[in-house]
């Protein structure tokens, strides 16, 4: 069993991943990270010099190779579950821990950080985000078995909260 953390950008899924990983003991992956280890070059890049859709397929084989491990904390690019076949796969597997916070508190966190959010580029940051997260939201909802808002949260205290939540859950048949 794996637990997958999805959610928004600047919801704090890596670094609510790790530490959740080493206080359960388990192995951490970042979707994201073994991308661009796979391209060998920062998802800006990839998504400058390829297209976002080269980007997507390389999520998809990540996903799909890391949804037949066992015993992961996965933590999902913002993107990774609009695709269908990911959630499918992830589903398999995996608890889905969907991750939130308010947009305002998110725009806080990624301010400055525009460049390395490809999705941000060009135009107003703030407004993007608002937009992006209420277009994913329904499927970001629809697709999680435990929600934990990080908004107040510090990563900490997030890995804590999910911890206790995972144990009023069953781990067989947990998915809806």
């Amino acid at each position: 069993m794996n637990l997958a953390l999805v959610g928004f950008m600047g919801v704090g899924k890596t670094e609510v991943g790790r530490i959740l990983a080493e206080r359960l003991g388990l192995a951490f992956l970042d979707i994201d990270s073994e991308v661009e280890k796979r391209a060998g070059k920062p998802i800006p890049s990839i998504f400058e010099e390829d297209g976002e859709q080269a980007f997507r397929l390389l999520e998809r084989s990540v996903t799909r190779e890391a949804s037949t491990l066992d015993g992961l904390v996965i933590s999902c690019g913002g993107g990774t579950i609009l695709n269908p076949e990911n959630l499918r796969d992830l589903r398999r597997n995996s608890i889905i821990i969907l991750l939130r916070a308010d947009p305002e508190i998110i725009i806080e966190r990624l301010r400055g950080k525009e460049g390395s959010r490809p999705l941000l580029r060009g135009g107003d940051a703030a407004d993007r985000i608002r937009r992006l997260y209420m277009q994913r939201l329904d499927s970001y909802l629809e697709s999680a078995d435990v929600e934990v808002d990080t908004s107040r949260y510090t990563p900490e205290e997030a890995a804590d909260e999910i911890i206790r939540l995972l144990g009023e859950i069953p781990y067989e048949g947990h998915h809806r």
